[in-house]
């Protein structure tokens, strides 16, 4: 046995099929291809299969897509805030997540971020969600402190065994996965 002896197996190696020949090749006159329709027309290639899986673009919605879980966070600057005290609208030494709501017309499920464009004259306390690091140094400098709140105002009425403002600051419960036990 050599190389020049090698052959694919009997039966594993076929000529491809030879269509659109006329009539006397056996497919007829639409060369195997049907009656009509994209298929039957040159240019046609199938879409990317997925085999039996549900193809790409069925599976994506048409219009955007919407997590069910997403935390609206409405962004307030310094420089905002210390126009509400300049004006009167909130307390110089201390504003909280009830009062950031009716200034920013806001609803009571939304988050409050505090950003650092802006300076503050008077030292403000300020509760908020979140705050950067910029926005917490700047006030900080300026005398001021911030509590960071753990719940929206929403999670926080539903508390109805705790006062309203220690209801914000109480962490939520983490939720422990529980592993399967294998047997």
């Amino acid at each position: 046995m050599d190389l020049s002896s090698l052959r694919p197996a009997k039966g594993a190696v076929k000529n491809r099929k030879r269509i659109g020949r006329g009539p006397g090749s056996g497919n007829g006159t639409t060369a195997g291809k049907g009656n009509k329709g994209q298929q039957s027309r040159s240019g046609y290639s199938r879409p990317i299969s997925e085999g039996g899986q549900m193809p790409i673009y069925r599976r994506l919605p048409k219009f955007g897509f919407t997590k069910p879980n997403r935390k609206n966070i409405i962004s307030v600057n310094l420089s905002q805030i210390a126009l509400w005290i300049k004006n009167e609208k909130v307390s110089a030494e201390k504003i909280t997540v009830e009062d950031l709501k009716k200034l920013c017309s806001a609803s009571r499920a939304d988050y409050f971020k505090i950003l650092g464009n802006g300076e503050l004259e008077a030292p403000v306390n300020i509760t908020a969600h979140f705050v950067s690091k910029v926005a917490e140094e700047k006030i900080v400098k300026a005398g001021g402190s911030i509590t960071l709140a753990s719940r929206t105002l929403l999670e926080a009425e539903r508390l109805k065994d705790l006062p309203l403002d220690e209801a914000l600051m109480k962490p939520k419960a983490r939720v422990k996965k529980m592993k399967e036990k294998k047997s």
